[in-house]
């Protein structure tokens, strides 16, 4: 649905900035430039506010190390205030990517192989309704080829996200949620997203380690790399400031804040663009992973029909996702929706190039408008990828 016109006029509030590769960062003051490429991405900004997302941020680097931020829309619908550059968000599925570069740090280590099975580290943990954890890999679970069923939590009325909000629930919760459920497929058989087989490989990742997944996460990744703005709420209903309300719009046509909430998922994480710009292109650029390990998160299977409806010809490797460039090539990244945020991201093979899209609507009032949100952030991600109205 998009926004009726008044309403969009009141919220209405653009900006374009251009930083160097250390520069500051927007919220701290960042000089105003123009170029083909920032205009460019301000109009693909711009077209995704305008399907009736209430806010929208994305970050760009170009081949050049240059940083370009736009914002479009509102933080929120009833005061109108911008959009910070630099806001939170909860990044919901693109953690995945966090938690299988960990894994596979721990494979270079000689600490776990991707050949392990569950039931080697986590003995009984998967079990029931044919579920059996002697059957599925670490390579399965991290490649969502596993079958383990997802049964998380969710709402899909205004009424429920309510009821629900506040709920708390445990990782063994969640999984023996799944495992009431027989398998999707036999392991190794099909292809199925499942957040269950990512909860699975934090817990085994605590038993190879005997620390917290958080803790693993911030040591080996988020304070080498200065992530400043990447935390873990917990069980806390709020976002830390600077950030943009969240909206679902759901199928009744109800568009709801439901930016108080506590995640479905326990180990979920709340970071910027500016974050998850650089984790992805040090991840690509080989700053995370040996060669040897980059090289298996990068071996991919083709996805599920549903899923290729998402991403079109889209293949998932092992906690990071691989789409074709309508320039020519590929690109990587993970994706995330949780919550009323949406993120979409993107980064070359060799992690020079990289666009993350924040969006403070999900448009849930049918697949058609899913679709269009999703095909609109994927236009600024590819646009910025291939270096349209970039100056050489």
């Amino acid at each position: 649905m998009r926004l009726h016109s008044a309403a969009a006029a009141g919220l209405v509030a653009v900006t374009v900035t251009v930083i160097g590769l250390h520069g500051p960062s927007p919220a701290e003051g960042a000089v105003n430039g123009s170029n083909p490429a920032a205009t460019r991405l301000q109009r693909d900004a711009d077209a995704i506010h305008a399907l009736g997302v209430t806010g929208v941020q994305a970050r760009v680097t170009t081949a050049d190390r240059r940083h370009l931020v736009a914002t479009s829309g509102a933080a929120d619908r009833a005061s109108g205030r911008p959009v910070p550059p630099g806001g939170r968000f909860r990044i919901a599925s693109t953690r995945k990517a966090f938690v299988a570069t960990v894994v596979l740090q721990l494979v270079g280590e000689r600490r776990l192989s991707l050949d392990d099975t569950v039931e080697r580290w986590l003995p009984g943990t998967v079990r029931g309704s044919g579920d059996d954890g002697r059957r599925i890999t670490v390579r399965q679970l991290l490649q969502n080829t596993s079958g383990l069923h997802d049964d998380l939590p969710g709402y899909t009325t205004p009424e429920e996200y309510l009821r629900q909000r506040y709920d708390v629930y445990t990782r063994e919760q969640l999984v023996a949620r799944a495992t009431n459920h027989p398998l999707d497929f036999p392991p190794g058989s099909g292809w199925a997203y499942s957040n269950t087989g990512f909860i699975v490989a934090g817990m085994i990742i605590e038993r190879v380690t005997g620390r917290s997944l958080q803790q693993e996460i911030t040591d080996r990744i988020v304070r080498p790399l200065g992530l400043h703005h990447t935390t873990w709420p917990g069980t806390s209903p709020t976002l830390p400031r600077p950030h943009a309300q969240a909206y679902q719009l759901f199928e009744t046509g109800e568009l709801v804040d439901v930016t108080e909430q506590i995640s479905g998922d326990p180990d979920s994480i709340v970071s910027s663009t500016q974050d998850l710009d650089r984790f992805f292109r040090a991840l690509l650029g080989g700053g995370l992973l040996p060669p040897a390990q980059l090289a298996d998160m990068r071996r991919t299977v083709p996805v599920s029909a549903d899923v290729e409806q998402i991403w079109p010809g889209g293949r998932y490797g092992l906690g990071l996702a691989r789409r074709p460039l309508p320039c020519g090539g590929v690109y990587w990244g993970h994706d995330g929706g949780d919550a009323g945020y949406i993120t979409v991201t993107g980064v070359t093979e060799d992690g020079r190039r990289s666009a993350i899209v924040s969006m403070s609507t999900a448009l849930g009032d049918s697949l058609d408008h899913l679709l269009q949100q999703q095909r609109a952030a994927d236009t600024l991600v590819q646009n910025a990828l291939c270096g349209r109205d970039e100056r050489s």
